[in-house]
């Protein structure tokens, strides 16, 4: 099969062996993967893969075909079509995943569209509701709403009752989100306080952070009680803390990632996906993304327009027959 494979910094191309699942895994001809931030990271050295995952391929994303499954799988049978979030290696024509890791596509999608939910959408609500607690009514702030994940948390937050404000350096880069649900946007400024209490009163109940690192900035818009879940380092690696606001306002403090996570719990989130989201989807109350595609035989491709481009969406790698 080919694969695109990380070397000296770059992506290179080149033909691996082809995948065998093992007795609980399927084995998925890839159609599409979608392209995210971590896997730039992981071609520059700065963001390598969990151990017991090949670091030469990089890829959390991936929709395609079950060409082949384990002698004990029982949920998934060759032909069906699937999506979902691995550790690492979608950047390939062929991935092995566990038959309980893997989400079935919405009846109708397509997959470059399908590419563009799994990542997005499970972190978002993870984040949010899961790791954040939020709450139907309530407020929460999305740090940025510009890219993919902002983008999904936008729609969720406001599809299950909550009322999400999108900020941004720049909120003319918020008109995607604004489409998908925003009740509300703020600019990223020394007034981003004032603009959140002016909004909501007492501050948010929830923040979504991608950035960083300034948070007692970040936490005097949180109100009391309230929950910060931080999923990104964007604006730098470390920080320093009012910890006696910290304290009087009993605030807590998060952080999650989704890619260096156990079996176990990968399989759970799975499950929250077809559960919670998957009739949401199906009713079209949630939408895929909006996307730019590249062919696979140009992924470097993919790589440049999301270091260079201000695009607001999703970047889909889409595999030529």
């Amino acid at each position: 099969m080919r694969a695109w494979c990380i070397e000296d910094q770059q992506l290179q191309l080149d033909t691996l062996p082809d995948p065998q699942p093992g007795p609980e895994e399927i084995c998925v001809q890839v159609k599409a993967i979608g392209v995210n931030r971590a896997d730039l990271l992981q071609v520059l050295g700065r963001y390598p893969a969990p151990p017991g995952t090949d670091s030469r391929v990089p890829g959390l994303e991936y929709a395609g075909v079950v060409s082949a499954v384990g002698e004990r799988v029982q949920q998934r049978q060759v032909g069906d079509a699937v999506m979902g979030l691995v550790p690492g290696c979608a950047y390939a024509e062929q991935i092995v995943t566990h038959e309980r890791e893997a989400l079935t596509i919405p009846e109708g999608m397509d997959f470059a569209r399908a590419a563009t939910l799994p990542e997005a959408f499970l972190t978002a609500y993870r984040a949010l509701f899961l790791e954040g607690g939020l709450q139907p009514g309530q407020w929460c702030l999305i740090r940025p709403a510009t890219a993919g994940v902002g983008l999904a948390a936008t729609q969720l937050a406001a599809t299950l009752g909550a009322r999400p404000i999108g900020s941004s350096r720049d909120p003319a880069k918020l008109d995607t989100a604004n489409d998908m649900g925003l009740a509300a946007q703020v600019r990223e400024d020394d007034t981003l306080k004032q603009q959140i209490e002016s909004l909501t009163g007492e501050g948010v109940a929830v923040i979504l952070d991608m950035v960083g690192p300034d948070w007692n900035a970040l936490l005097a818009a949180l109100r009391p009680e309230g929950t910060l879940v931080n999923i990104g380092i964007l604006g730098g690696l470390s920080t320093e803390l009012n910890l006696g606001a910290l304290l009087m306002k009993r605030q807590t403090l998060k952080s999650m990632t989704m890619r260096s996570q156990p079996l176990e719990n990968r399989i759970r989130m799975a499950q929250v996906f077809n559960d919670r989201l998957a009739p949401l989807f199906a009713s079209g109350k949630l939408l895929p993304l909006p996307l730019e595609t590249f062919p696979f035989s140009d992924a470097r491709a993919a790589h440049e327009h999301m270091a260079g481009s201000d695009f607001s969406g999703k970047r889909v790698i889409v595999v030529e027959e």
